[in-house]
């Protein structure tokens, strides 16, 4: 397992942008999978973007944020970004960093939280209208 910290959560108007980082721990980091998921009040966690490793980085994405939001990684610093461009008060929510050992060769695995083994403490977004 590796310890996950994020950051670059807070208040933004809707149509704004933030960016979130996410922190690892460990010397493996550039071997692990990334994931982001969020969850607002009273609803399940939800899967908003992936990033494997093998071959090279693929990307996987949500429905709901397909085209505003974009996931990188930059291995020599152990960092994952969550980059979220023209957000919607729907987009408030908590939202974890996630890490898995495991490659998956599609998206239906990366989108399971139980893909993943370490999580973050999460950081706060809240858009308003």
């Amino acid at each position: 397992q590796v310890q996950l910290v994020e950051s670059g959560g807070g208040l933004v108007q809707a149509g704004g942008s933030l960016r979130l980082s996410c922190a690892a721990s460990g010397r493996t980091f550039s071997s692990y999978a990334m994931g982001w998921f969020r969850q607002a009040p009273g609803k399940e966690r939800d899967f908003v973007a992936a990033i494997s490793w093998r071959g090279g980085p693929t990307t996987y994405y949500g429905d709901s944020v397909k085209g505003r939001f974009t996931i990188s990684r930059d291995n020599a610093k152990n960092t994952v970004y969550l980059q979220m461009n023209n957000l919607k008060p729907e987009d408030t929510a908590v939202y974890y960093c996630a890490a898995s050992p495991t490659y998956y060769p599609t998206m239906n695995h990366y989108a399971r939280a139980a893909s993943y083994d370490s999580w973050g403490q999460g950081t706060q977004v809240t858009v308003s209208s």
